[in-house]
């Protein structure tokens, strides 16, 4: 007598939180991500290199909303590094008066246009040693720099949204952005790192914000129960 043919049974469930593995995981949601925005581009409104490393500096404890607001008045006052370089640091405490940090961030923008200037001669560094040796810049503000504006990917730029998904979806169990950086890059092709970030920002905002209750994200069935 033949034994009864077994059949798998599976759910939803534990297709996407058991047998499917992280790599397949992080696949799909790159996949649907791609679809849900097809265009990859940062929220920061910038014109020149120097303005888009000056917006992400700024950004970090500050909503890119607030950034663009500081930022519109910022860049009609200052129009080249060399302005920022002579400004005062007091004056521009003042230009940066409504965001969080800002006497700190006051000094990083004014040392790293005199260090652009006085050691690279103007030009935004191209390399991830070059730019993290910069005041205020490290490495996710250095990846948004080399993918932005020389197209080079070293890595995966991991702000808030990028750590609160990535560990929603279970490609991460670590909490510092240089160790999530790491897992997701292994777990991503490096042609869509640079993109990838973009895409989870943007999804973080208008699908899964913080304290969500995911009840209508398009990627709920791949939260980590």
């Amino acid at each position: 007598v033949k034994p009864p043919k077994l059949t798998l049974v599976y759910n939803s469930y534990n297709y996407y939180n058991g047998y499917m593995n992280q790599k397949q995981k992080a696949l799909e949601i790159l996949k649907t991500l791609k679809k849900l925005f097809p265009e990859s581009k940062t929220i920061l409104n910038y014109a020149t290199p120097f303005e888009l490393l000056l917006a992400v500096i700024l950004s970090a404890r500050n909503t890119d909303k607030k950034v663009n607001e500081v930022t519109t008045k910022l860049f009609k006052k200052y129009k080249t590094i060399k302005d920022y370089k002579d400004a005062s640091l007091s004056e521009l405490e003042k230009d940066l008066g409504s965001l969080g940090l800002f006497r700190q961030k006051a000094k990083f923008v004014k040392n790293s246009a005199t260090i652009i200037i006085d050691k690279h001669n103007g030009q935004i560094p191209k390399t991830m040693q070059e730019l993290i040796e910069l005041p205020g810049v490290g490495r996710k503000t250095a990846n948004i720099i080399l993918g932005n504006i020389y197209k080079i990917y070293e890595g995966i730029a991991v702000d808030t949204h990028v750590t609160r998904l990535a560990r929603l979806f279970g490609l991460t169990s670590n909490k510092t952005p240089e160790k999530i950086e790491q897992d997701l890059m292994k777990l991503l092709p490096k042609s869509e790192w640079f993109d990838f970030t973009n895409r989870m920002i943007a999804y973080g905002r208008q699908y899964c914000p913080a304290h969500c209750k995911h009840a209508d994200c398009p990627l709920r069935k791949y939260i980590k129960k």
